[in-house]
């Protein structure tokens, strides 16, 4: 899978400089410098996390706590730049996270890491990583990530997620990382019934207000970050023609930053955007690069609240969708 990268780029791009057209003229000056410039963030991003990897696959700062779901989210934001992930540029750092990833799983229940933000965010890596990357593990591995979801969801009054595996209650951004594996692993091929689909929508339902926005475990106190996982989740479940999505990314419209977790935000917001409306992407996206090209530091990161390698992680993530590589990316 080598990149595509000025003509693929460059074609999005032109999407965004006004009075363009959408799909014929690509190849003029303006869009050509906004490309360069999201391809020249994204590598300064790839080259940091590649430099700071350790060598047992994960990075220095992350938490024991967070260490999976960090690394699956830098595996994933390698992956997304396109480049061969088996011989490319990149391929020594994928190939040790996905080692790392695979030697955290307990292979009797195909739990990995130690919450399930972990495990939702490594079985993602795990899916997009799957018929890409040359390793047989992978296919097992995902499915035991896969089983172990459907189980806790089984488990689970609410038909969701939280914390724990065997947790009771839930939450819609635990749950959001557990929906966004299952819809990338049934992308990939692996079994997963469409009633587990439906009965964790019918839980984001249930989360949300008269005015749109999805809560956290109920419906109440909704903010932007909470709807833009509510708005991805109905989008890559089929959901896009109903009155909970419409209403959802209403108010995702005009709900502004949240602030405490902006690189998390981003995360969600620039997939929601994405596959929500093309217009309101590309106005999303224009804003997102100046924003992340004046706040890159010097060595190619980005700081801020749970460290460096997740918000380099997520803030490339939020620009991924200039690439479309990932098969969790196609609208």
């Amino acid at each position: 899978m080598n990149a595509v990268k000025p003509a693929s780029l460059l074609l999005l791009c032109a999407c965004l400089v006004p009075g363009l057209g959408r799909a014929q003229q690509t190849y003029t000056a303006s869009a050509e410098i906004l490309a360069q410039q999201v391809d020249r963030i994204y590598t300064r991003g790839m080259d940091y996390l590649a430099r700071t990897q350790q060598t047992s696959g994960d990075w220095p700062d992350e938490s024991f706590q967070n260490s999976a779901a960090i690394t699956g989210l830098a595996v994933i934001s390698l992956l997304a730049h396109g480049d061969d992930p088996n011989n490319g540029p990149y391929s020594t750092a994928i190939h040790r996270g996905l080692d790392y990833l695979i030697k955290q799983q307990n292979t009797g229940n195909g739990f990995i890491g130690t919450t399930m933000y972990n495990h939702g965010f490594a079985t993602l890596a795990l899916a997009e990583s799957y018929g890409a990357v040359n390793d047989a593990r992978l296919g097992p591995a995902l499915q035991r990530a896969v089983k172990l979801i459907l189980t806790s969801q089984e488990m689970n009054s609410f038909k969701a997620w939280r914390y724990s595996a065997e947790s009771r209650d839930a939450d819609t951004t635990v749950s959001g990382a557990q929906m966004v594996a299952l819809l990338a692993a049934r992308n990939a091929g692996v079994p997963v019934p469409e009633s587990s689909i439906q009965d964790g929508l019918r839980f984001y339902y249930s989360c949300q207000t008269p005015d749109g926005g999805i809560g956290y475990t109920s419906a109440g106190g909704p903010n932007a970050t909470r709807t833009a996982i509510g708005c991805l989740v109905m989008c890559l479940s089929k959901q896009k023609n109903t009155s909970q999505f419409r209403a959802a990314f209403d108010f995702l419209k005009n709900a502004g930053d949240d602030g405490s977790y902006p690189a998390y935000s981003r995360y969600y917001e620039s997939q929601a955007f994405f596959q929500g409306s093309p217009e309101q992407w590309d106005r999303w996206n224009h804003n997102n690069i100046n924003v992340l090209r004046a706040s890159q530091t010097t060595e190619g990161s980005w700081e801020g609240q749970m460290g460096a390698t997740f918000n380099t992680a997520a803030s490339l993530l939020s620009l991924a969708l200039n690439y479309r590589f990932l098969p969790i990316y196609e609208r």
